[in-house]
């Protein structure tokens, strides 16, 4: 049924129809990014009403955490300064030319993505949003990797709200720290796309079914990439070790991302990133983690931990060992 629902929203991607205006949730583990001002201004072009509540700063791999303290006024500035030193520990960014429609959180991806639901769309339309889309991330989130994403934790918590959910993931080249990346607008367009055949595929009813989310992932050119039916596999696209000195053992790619945010990487004891150089077998071959190097992968997703049927079944067995025995 999923795959069908699917596959329905796949034939509507060229489809010359109006879609319906949604209210739209934009949240992220990244922070104020000119991915995500390029989505929303693509959003609220095809006539969504749109808000965007992240992190305060930067909170890449922090999965679902979730800050259990009370937030505090703000020690420095937002990233790219969306809310400057002593304002409030969440609540509008101040950032000239963006809007009203901008909201920060001094925490988690999780705290992000609440606080929008819980606060902001309830002020702006005292209901759930229709659709929650979070990121896009400055990086595909692929493989093993994904369970520590934050893009992803959020976009979870939503769909266990029983909300329509997309985790969104471009190239590493989208990050910087400015708010005009050149990859920017192109994933924008694609990602709005992607909106635009699910509302044509849901006739204006709910954009997904209950339980399902999506995890998309682009290609690091984003421009003309086509959309491809992927799984969440068992092929890693990246390889991730620990190392007693992470600047005298760091990857390429590694490199690239610290530059990308003009940073070093230190001499000190920490997590490693790089591609991984074995090729995925023939069974891997539809997973996201090798597909989205050549197109947009799309990728369902259950929502939560809950197994399947198949899975059911094997703990039935397992279950009727453990019964005592007379």
């Amino acid at each position: 049924m999923r795959y069908l629902f699917a596959a329905a929203a796949f034939s509507a991607f060229t489809a010359p129809v109006a879609v319906e205006a949604r209210n739209i949730v934009i949240t992220n583990d990244d922070g104020l990014t000119s991915n995500v001002v390029a989505l929303y201004k693509a959003l609220k072009a095809d006539g969504h009403d749109v808000i965007v509540s992240v992190p305060c700063q930067n909170q890449s791999g922090m999965g679902a955490a979730l800050g259990l303290r009370p937030l505090t006024p703000l020690e420095s500035a937002c990233r790219n300064n969306a809310a400057n030193a002593s304002a409030s520990g969440a609540g509008p960014m101040t950032r000239e030319g963006l809007g009203s429609d901008f909201y920060y959180v001094n925490s988690t991806p999780v705290m992000a993505v609440l606080y929008g639901l819980d606060i902001v769309a309830m002020k702006r339309w005292g209901k759930a949003p229709d659709l929650v889309l979070s990121g896009p991330n400055e990086g595909q989130n692929v493989g093993a990797i994904a369970i520590s994403s934050g893009t992803i934790s959020a976009a979870q918590f939503a769909a266990l709200r029983g909300l329509p959910a997309i985790a969104l993931s471009a190239g590493q080249n989208s990050a910087g720290p400015d708010l005009e990346n050149a990859q920017s607008p192109a994933i924008a367009k694609k990602s709005t796309e992607l909106v635009r055949a699910l509302d044509v595929a849901s006739k204006g009813g709910r954009m997904l079914p209950a339980g399902l989310a999506l995890n998309i992932n682009f290609p690091n050119e984003a421009e003309g990439a086509k959309f491809c039916a992927s799984k969440i596999g068992t092929y890693n696209a990246y390889a991730v070790s620990f190392s007693e000195n992470m600047a005298a053992s760091a990857s390429p790619e590694m490199k690239e991302m610290a530059k990308a945010y003009k940073t070093d990487i230190p001499a000190l004891p920490g997590l490693l990133l790089g591609q991984n150089p074995a090729k995925p077998s023939p069974d891997q071959l539809q997973d996201e983690s090798f597909l989205y190097l050549s197109c947009i992968a799309i990728s369902p997703m259950q929502a939560g931990y809950a197994g399947d049927d198949r899975n059911t079944k094997q703990l039935s067995g397992i279950m009727k060992r453990l019964a005592p025995t007379k």
